[in-house]
């Protein structure tokens, strides 16, 4: 009939996920905005099919909001990918403080609803990072790097100030040492486990940041 309205139209599903550590809490909606159902399942991939498995219990699922896609909800963003689903990263809303723990799930299931709206709204920021091939290798091991270094300044200037406050032979034999060779010199200091007095204690140090 001419004006009837098709009732065979068929259910897409879109998954709006609140990413944590350990868990995460999922909202299935529909193409016309019907919330359908939520879900809680563990970061492992027994999680991800599990919820894979009951978002597609609704019909098929069109595409994945995911907070974090970059941190918490990096294993799950490759799995959906990896299935043939789009996944679109959705901007963490700001959260209030909260007083007590028992508003905490509530608050996830509204986030991760608000996450799902996000996509049919198009509001989606964006698609996320591959998280795979030689990108995720250099950005693996540039992230070890930054570390590495930010960790030898510290290192660095520890080690000038234990110098600085050193007692007054100590002091003077580690005087005129540039960085690199008071690390070398420090690291190779010969002395028992258990310091007694404060000369002995600033030597275990000295020795301890240089070998860090």
């Amino acid at each position: 009939m001419i004006g009837a309205e098709r009732t065979d139209t068929k259910v897409e599903v879109i998954l709006g996920v609140d990413t944590h550590l350990d868990f995460h809490v999922a909202v299935a909606i529909d193409h016309l905005g019907r919330r359908l159902g939520e879900s809680s399942v563990p970061t492992t991939t027994k999680g991800y099919e599990r919820l894979l498995c009951w978002a597609e219990g609704f019909g098929p699922v069109r595409c994945a909001g995911i907070e974090g896609t970059s941190s918490y909800g990096a294993g799950l963003a490759r799995h959906l990918k990896a299935k043939g689903i789009d996944v679109l990263e959705v901007e963490r809303p700001k959260r209030r403080q909260r007083g007590s723990r028992r508003n905490v799930k509530k608050s996830d299931t509204s986030d991760a609803e608000l996450a799902a709206r996000a996509v049919l709204a198009d509001e989606a920021s964006g698609v996320p990072k591959s998280a795979e091939g030689c990108v995720e290798m250099i950005r693996a091991l540039r992230a070890a790097r930054r570390s590495a270094m930010k960790a030898r300044t510290q290192a660095a200037n520890q080690l000038q100030g234990l110098r600085v406050t050193a007692p007054e032979q100590l002091r003077h034999r580690l005087r005129g040492l540039s960085t690199k060779e008071l690390a070398a010199v420090a690291a190779r200091f010969r002395l028992g486990d258990d310091p007694r007095d404060v000369p002995a204690a600033t030597k275990f140090a000295l020795r301890s940041v240089a070998r860090r």
